[in-house]
């Protein structure tokens, strides 16, 4: 799969899945903008890929901001061109139960992940949409299907995902196409941080007993915005061990 001569907006680039879609694009030939709240790590990754700068670059942005994303763009067809691919990976989790959620918790959910994914969306079209070619790809969740602790976060993901549905058939007369991309328990620094016990447990909830690479969620992503996608859109691809279609271990071996 090659990228050349193409541009893409990756959010959240800085670490995490993010990062590991950043490397895989710009090892494919793509020209990369990485948009992220933290400043200082987008620049640091801009500069160990590409220490010219002539194909990676960098923007603190705050993606629930409308005038930050309005900047952002105007800055990518600046620095490197009109953006091609779009990957919303950006967003924020609050692991707890419904009781102990704040107001301003799920207001910040919401606006991150959700609003922050349409403001991003919504400039990459107008941009888009006079090219007639492009495509979107969403970073949602296996946990939109429901998980214990996780309202705000479900809510905000699974707006994502039907957001993505709509989109896709607005936006597919022009050529574009827009999909998701559902992780389920992925290798972060995040999950990392838990106890050995723990993960251990986690990974045998999987059917695949084994947590995902960030590196697996950027091959689907890869995929998705490649030319052998360009009539796969409105879709959810779940990169999650099996566990979006499984219960429970079986009662018998």
């Amino acid at each position: 799969m090659s990228f050349m001569g193409k541009t893409a907006v990756v959010t959240g680039g800085a670490s995490g899945i993010g990062l590991s879609i950043v490397r895989s694009l710009s090892a494919q030939g793509a020209k990369v903008l990485i948009a992220d709240l933290n400043e200082t790590g987008a620049r640091d990754v801009a500069s160990e890929l590409d220490p010219t700068g002539e194909t990676l670059t960098s923007l603190g942005v705050d993606i629930s901001s409308r005038e930050a994303v309005t900047y952002l763009f105007e800055a990518c067809t600046k620095r490197l061109g009109s953006p091609d691919i779009l990957v919303n990976s950006a967003g924020i989790n609050i692991d707890r139960g419904i009781r102990r959620v704040s107001d301003a918790e799920w207001r910040r959910t919401l606006d991150v992940n959700l609003t922050g994914t349409f403001h991003c969306s919504q400039e990459a079209l107008r941009l888009m949409i006079p090219r007639r070619e492009g495509t979107i790809i969403n970073i949602a969740s296996r946990a939109w299907l429901g998980w214990w602790g996780q309202t705000a976060y479900s809510a905000s993901k699974g707006g994502v995902v039907s957001m993505t549905r709509s989109l896709a058939i607005e936006v597919a007369k022009y050529g574009i196409t827009v999909n998701c991309v559902a992780p389920g328990l992925i290798d972060t620094p995040l999950l990392r941080s838990e106890p050995t016990e723990v993960l251990e447990r986690l990974a045998q909830s999987q059917p695949s007993g084994t947590i995902g690479r960030a590196e697996d969620v950027a091959w689907a992503a890869s995929f998705l915005a490649g030319a052998g996608a360009r009539q796969v859109t409105g879709q959810v691809l779940y990169v999650c061990g099996g566990k979006s279609v499984y219960a429970r271990p079986p009662v018998t071996a």
